[in-house]
């Protein structure tokens, strides 16, 4: 009779400890879903240019912080800003001789904080106004700091008449590992009644 209790027993243990391995590798299971998850999220770089602006006038948000905010919000994206005091209560005028001065010099202006870990990321969209041509020299600095190789890069520009300019084979340039496609340009003057422009252009990546 002791025999046959000791074997019930001893398979009620070996049961539990399986049962154990089970949930633990669930658990696991789900970490490892949950870090594929993380892996297709995609990530907004920009700057945009509040204060003076050309067609808008004075304005308190950035165009470009417009279109990156509707992409963070449709993608469930995260976003990084490029920051720069250099510019500030600049008039629209000296800005843009301050910005051609530093895009024939090939100046790289200092940014704010430090640039953002993208190893967890597989999509990057890259946006700014385009300042001659390409965009503001403070970019190609952050450009500098990260890492894109074997990551799908989306550029876009806000504008007004200078559609892509040479952005994208800019990054192409800057990046020249990286997947760069999906290109999107959209006038400064429309981003704040064009989300629905954004949201068509997203849908078509």
């Amino acid at each position: 009779m002791k025999r046959i209790i000791t074997a019930v027993l001893a398979l009620l243990i070996v049961t539990s400890c399986n049962g154990q391995d089970v949930k633990t590798h669930g658990r696991a299971s789900q970490a490892n879903n949950l870090k594929s998850q993380n892996m297709s999220k995609s990530f907004v770089i920009f700057f945009s240019h509040a204060g003076d602006n050309y067609s808008v006038g004075n304005i308190e948000v950035g165009n470009t912080k417009i279109v990156a905010d509707y992409i963070t919000e449709i993608k469930g994206a995260d976003q990084f800003e490029i920051v720069t005091h250099k510019y500030d209560g600049m008039a629209y005028m000296p800005l843009i001789e301050l910005a051609k001065e530093e895009a024939n010099k090939g100046e790289l202006p200092p940014y704010e904080g430090t640039a953002p870990d993208l190893s967890q990321y597989d999509t990057v969209f890259i946006g700014g106004p385009v300042w001659w041509g390409t965009y503001p020299q403070v970019m190609f600095t952050l450009f500098k700091d990260i890492n894109l190789d074997g990551k799908t890069v989306i550029p876009f520009t806000t504008h007004e008449g200078s559609g892509l300019a040479s952005c994208a084979s800019d990054v192409k340039k800057s990046f020249p590992k990286a997947k760069v496609t999906g290109e999107f340009s959209i006038y400064g003057h429309e981003v704040r009644t064009g989300k629905a422009k954004v949201e068509k252009w997203l849908k078509s990546l």
